[in-house]
């Protein structure tokens, strides 16, 4: 495993649609791991195959529930609305407020390639829909009411200060 470097606003390839995955190859389990890897040092909840580089439909979540992998997603049904700040490791120290959906169904395929369905709702339905929106060359902050606004962390216990 490995860590990669996150790409960042301004990059070309944060604005490409992504190509399906067609096979489950060594370099695809690879990217996984490295993306998982990866997340979890920049203390983000999700990242999307683009965000380092990679024009593949490949997420990874973990919204403190264990990791979730999802190759070739699609959103099957969305319903609620749920309003709040969202991030992303794309766009560093920076979030924005944004509606989404309060729960959300996908589909996809799992690292064997068999088809899964999930259901999230809150900050997991809002995950799901980030990182889905990164496949499409998407970011949050085309979604943002207002203005986007600094995210400031105390260096003590890693708590958002007010």
């Amino acid at each position: 495993m490995a860590l990669r470097t996150i790409r960042t606003e301004g990059d070309p390839v944060l604005s490409k649609v992504c190509r399906p995955v067609r096979e489950i190859t060594p370099r695809i389990r690879t990217l996984v791991d490295d993306m998982l890897e990866t997340m979890y040092d920049a203390g983000g909840v999700g990242l999307a195959a683009p965000q380092v580089g990679i024009l593949k439909r490949v997420v990874v979540i973990d919204v403190g529930e264990g990791p979730i992998v999802l190759i070739n997603p699609e959103i099957l049904e969305a319903d609620g609305e749920q309003t709040g700040d969202e991030g992303c490791l794309s766009v560093p120290g920076m979030a924005g407020k944004v509606t989404r959906p309060m729960h959300v169904k996908v589909k996809a395929q799992d690292l064997d390639m068999n088809e899964q369905i999930l259901e999230g709702e809150e900050l997991l339905a809002r995950a799901f829909c980030h990182e889905l929106d990164h496949l499409e060359g998407k970011l949050y902050t085309s979604l943002v009411e207002g203005e986007l606004h600094e995210v400031n962390y105390d260096d003590e216990d890693g708590e958002e200060e007010e």
